[in-house]
């Protein structure tokens, strides 16, 4: 199976030479230095984003197997949907899923279910591979996990599987948590919010985060995949969080009336 891109001329460019000019603007040329078992980064258009992503993603070293975990924008599809075979094509190339990886991921737990519908229309996940693709030469496999649920034991279960998966490879992973973070309120606000979110995940607090989420009524859409990130990093030996970038949409087009936050973090 070849999932197509579905968002390529929309959310980044559809040519592969401006797309590969785009991600030289937002990727900054400096060595990757920091060692990583997890980050959030998050995935609106580049427009927005891109320069918090490029900046996470830069500063780490990168290995060549991956999990991305994103929330389900569609609606449809299995609460937490794998894809366990084919490859995900971007203007950069095709990307293999780790087979071997996904199903050992499945054999974890019951709630894992094989879902391409999830898959078909999410843009939270494609948005993430040309990066990849550009800092690594096109060398690398992942797994696709959308994430449907917001319920939180569903969560931790859901990390257990992604750590005892990743516990077992004889080469490293990199797990990746999809999100944006509040969304469409002011940005004095938004930044208020988000960093009450972004404390609790620095803190590698899976409980807090989702005390914050809910006191607070933070819109934060890729709560799930990251409560699941921070319980399998912390089953890997995470031990802390480290702000890389914060920004939020006004800063781009000049609203400060109705924002959306973005905010890179590396957990280590």
């Amino acid at each position: 199976m070849i999932r197509r891109a579905v968002v390529a001329g929309r959310f980044y460019s559809a040519s592969r030479s401006n797309l590969l000019a785009e991600l030289k603007s937002y990727v900054p040329d400096a060595p990757a230095v920091e060692e990583a078992i997890a980050l959030m980064v998050p995935h609106a258009g580049y427009a927005y984003s891109g320069a918090v992503a490029g900046v996470t993603y830069a500063g780490v070293k990168l290995p060549h197997r991956f999990v991305i975990l994103c929330p389900n924008h569609t609606g449809v599809g299995a609460p937490i949907s794998i894809l366990s075979e084919g490859e995900w094509e971007t203007p950069l190339g095709r990307v293999p899923i780790d087979t071997e990886l996904a199903e050992s991921i499945s054999r974890n737990s019951l709630l894992v279910q094989e879902s391409p519908l999830a898959h078909r229309d999410e843009h939270a996940l494609e948005v993430h591979l040309p990066f990849l693709q550009y800092l690594l030469d096109n060398d690398l496999s992942f797994v696709p996990i959308s994430v449907g649920t917001r319920r939180f034991e569903s969560l931790l279960e859901l990390g257990q599987a992604l750590g005892k998966a990743v516990q077992q490879l004889s080469a490293p992973a990199l797990l990746i948590s999809s999100s944006d973070m509040n969304h469409f309120e002011s940005a004095s606000l938004t930044r208020e919010k988000d960093q009450l979110a972004i404390e609790r995940i620095l803190a590698l607090d899976s409980e807090g985060l989702r005390a914050a989420i809910e006191t607070h009524a933070i819109s934060m859409c890729g709560y799930g995949p990251t409560v699941a990130v921070i319980e399998a990093a912390r089953m890997l030996g995470a031990s802390r969080g480290r702000l890389v970038r914060y920004s939020h949409s006004g800063e781009i087009n000049g609203d400060s009336s109705s924002v959306v936050g973005y905010a890179g973090l590396v957990v280590s």
